[in-house]
């Protein structure tokens, strides 16, 4: 026993020093990695234990969801314009202040204003066996109408633009059915809407080019069910407005098939929509002013407008709540940020996005620096990450915090577009970012009846506002 203390004893009067210098060196460098990494932090407070806060409280209550509730069911169809419209402005301009949000205010814009009417029908006229049989249709956003009596012609089927314009005089007086479909391999869904939006976007055009009177367009989803899908179509000078339309794609595929067993299948199609005057309307704007430097702006938010079918819950009333909420989130907890994070709930982002560019040039800009634009409208799903539309000392700076978001399962930082509203501002300088969400179910909903409240998880759209208010707080913080 005595041998082997003593032993011992010696060679930790050896390493002693050893261990000391060691151990110090390790200490600081710590101390310098978490002395950079807390610098902007309150004292006694690290990054970590505020996501920590976010995500508990947050989590608590769930009050993005309570404040989308009230939203979907006072003013669901949002489109610009409308009265709903008009009621949302009113409504979350109320929200800010019962929450106590600094410097809410209104800012005026004009907007279009165009409306889908009450008739919406397809009939199939000729046909040796689906005669009389009804197609499920709705207008797309900015269509003109039929005449009254509507449109009959023959349909004939193409799959691009490219094979319709090779059918020559056979196009001529015909209602070109577009039915490109998604593809299915596709793993991103932006994608797979992507390389089948283009049908809906310019459909109208390419067919009127071709000599036909209307536009069938098939509906911009994977889902195969009976409820169409509107969205943005638009017209050019030069060329003829024709109606169009988006059918189902459960009609869709059945008017495909009977396009192969017969000839001079033809269809009657009625449309009553219209576009009125430009109409008033406002972005909503409330912020948390920031305690050091108040004239740098880091802004969050979605757009207030949705299309008329549906509530517009994921596309994007999710994504103006939990703007909302990130301010809430700061508030409860006693965050004072250095710069100051505005949220705004962008106007008319649907068919013209002329909130986003109002926003951008409007005088309440005058003297502001916007260093950061965070965007939600992706769908109010469970977040995954963040795109980044900026330079790489950006992309870095934001990838450095990745391990915040681990708990969260929002640790995917990669280069990518931030949103259409906020596209005016990183034109200007700011960098970008968006909410990235699960977004497998997004087309499922997307522009239809389908896009309800009842779709909305509301743990998933919180979790999406904390990581939003998590990444503003660090930028408020660090900078970029």
């Amino acid at each position: 026993m005595g041998p082997r203390l003593r032993g011992r004893s010696t060679l930790r009067t050896i390493l002693t020093p050893m261990h000391t210098l060691i151990r110090f060196a390790f200490l600081a460098m710590c101390f310098g990695i978490v002395s950079s990494s807390l610098a902007a932090t309150p004292p006694g407070v690290s990054y970590d234990s505020v996501a920590i806060r976010l995500l508990e409280s947050g989590l608590r209550n769930c009050e993005a969801f309570q404040m989308l509730k009230e939203l979907t069911s006072h003013a669901p169809h949002r489109l610009s314009g409308s009265p709903d419209a008009a009621r949302a402005v009113d409504l979350t301009k109320k929200m800010m202040e019962q929450r106590g949000l600094n410097k809410v205010h209104l800012e005026a814009i004009m907007v279009p204003h165009w409306v889908r009417g009450p008739v919406e029908e397809a009939t199939i006229t000729r046909s040796t066996s689906k005669k009389g049989t009804k197609l499920t249709i709705c207008a797309l956003g900015g269509s003109v109408a039929t005449p009254k009596r509507g449109i009959e012609a023959e349909v004939i089927e193409v799959k691009s633009f490219e094979q319709l314009r090779t059918l020559g005089e056979s196009a001529k007086n015909k209602i070109i059915f577009f039915n490109r479909p998604f593809d299915p391999t596709k793993f991103n869904t932006f994608e797979t809407y992507g390389g089948a939006v283009d049908q809906r976007s310019r459909g109208a055009v390419e067919a009127a080019r071709a000599g036909g009177v209307a536009a069938l367009v098939r509906s911009m989803t994977h889902v195969i069910d009976d409820v169409p899908h509107t969205g943005a179509m638009g017209y050019v000078d030069t060329v003829k407005k024709v109606p169009a339309a988006a059918i189902s794609t459960l009609d869709a595929d059945m008017l495909s098939k009977l396009l192969l067993q017969e000839k001079n299948i033809r269809v009657r199609i009625q449309l009553t929509c219209k576009t009125l005057p430009d109409t008033p309307s406002a972005n909503v704007v409330g912020e948390i002013t920031g305690s050091e430097k108040p004239d740098e702006v880091i802004v969050v938010g979605g757009h207030l407008d949705c299309w008329d079918k549906g509530q517009g819950a994921h596309d994007d009333g999710g994504g103006c709540m939990q703007a909302i909420e990130v301010i809430q989130l700061m508030r409860k907890l006693g965050v004072k940020p250095k710069r100051t994070i505005r949220a705004v709930m962008f106007m008319n982002e649907e068919n013209g996005n002329r909130g986003g560019k109002a926003y951008a040039t409007a005088p309440e800009r005058a003297g502001e620096k916007h260093i950061a634009a965070i965007e939600s409208d992706r769908g109010a799903f469970a977040p995954r990450g963040i795109s980044v539309q900026a330079d790489s000392s950006v992309l870095a700076k934001v990838q450095a915090w990745r391990s915040l978001f681990e708990r969260m399962y929002a640790d995917r930082i990669f280069p990518g577009y931030s949103g259409v509203d906020v596209s005016a501002i990183v034109e200007r300088g700011a960098a970008g970012f968006g909410l990235d969400v699960e977004t497998q179910r997004y087309f499922d909903y997307h522009h239809s009846d389908n896009d309800t409240i009842d779709k909305v998880n509301p743990r998933e759209l919180e979790l999406g506002a904390i990581v939003e208010a998590l990444l503003c707080y660090l930028i408020s913080e660090e900078g970029l």
